[in-house]
């Protein structure tokens, strides 16, 4: 959950989110030194100890040819990675569809018979005590923590976007077509989202939230729901 003036990620849930902040914190190493780099070579111009009168210089021009392409190849590699990594989907633990509507999201739980739900946003003149305003849903997503979860998204009207900061997922939903993708969560709790697309009016009132339970818990809900 995100706190009042937080300027970094929130904790990360999952592994892809791991691999992202890590990455976030190597690509800010890399500009940090490229500036660093930048701002001692204007020092030394303004304290005149470069000479003016160099016109030809074979050295520094094949440096400042092989070093962008050193910093774009560490770059380039890490991120190739997390892209391949988040469009691994290997024999998924559950399988579920997320269908985004105006302004609403409906889920189906693939792997069960009758296991669907439509999940509104609480208006907050009926939000219970100690709960967050315009993040909460009258039907949670219940998914078993530790296990490889695939979800598959579309929308039945416009362009939306299904999205969970603290998993590392962000997955399109465009009408007429599936968009796939998986992610892990790696402790039990509470995750809150929001449909990441200007979608019309009540774009920002229909927000997703995902609770990560044990396997045992998600069984004996799963069980209740499905009946």
């Amino acid at each position: 959950m995100a706190n009042h003036s937080q300027l970094g990620f929130q904790d990360a849930s999952s592994p892809i989110m791991e691999e992202l902040v890590e990455f976030h914190d190597h690509a800010l190493m890399v500009a940090l030194a490229i500036c660093s780099l930048v701002l001692y070579l204007l020092a030394l111009m303004l304290t005149e100890k470069l000479s003016s009168s160099t016109v030809d210089a074979q050295e520094i021009e094949l440096i400042w040819t092989i070093l962008p392409a050193i910093v774009l190849v560490l770059l380039a590699l890490p991120s190739l990675q997390i892209l391949y990594m988040m469009d691994e989907i290997d024999e998924p633990d559950l399988t579920l569809k997320a269908i985004g509507h105006q302004w609403y999201w409906s889920y189906e739980y693939t792997d069960f018979k009758d296991l669907t739900f439509d999940a509104y946003m609480i208006p907050t003149t009926e939000l219970p005590l100690g709960h967050f305003r315009l993040l909460e849903t009258d039907h949670r997503v219940v998914i078993p923590m530790e296990s490889l979860i695939r979800i598959i998204v579309t929308a039945e009207d416009v362009l939306h976007s299904w999205a969970i900061p603290t998993l590392g997922v962000k997955t399109d939903a465009i009408p007429g077509r599936l968009n796939q993708t998986s992610f892990i969560t790696t402790r039990p709790g509470v995750f809150y989202g929001q449909c990441s697309e200007i979608c019309g009016a009540n774009h920002s009132f229909m927000p997703i939230v995902v609770e990560s339970t044990p396997l045992t818990h998600f069984e004996s809900w799963s069980s209740t729901l499905a009946l």
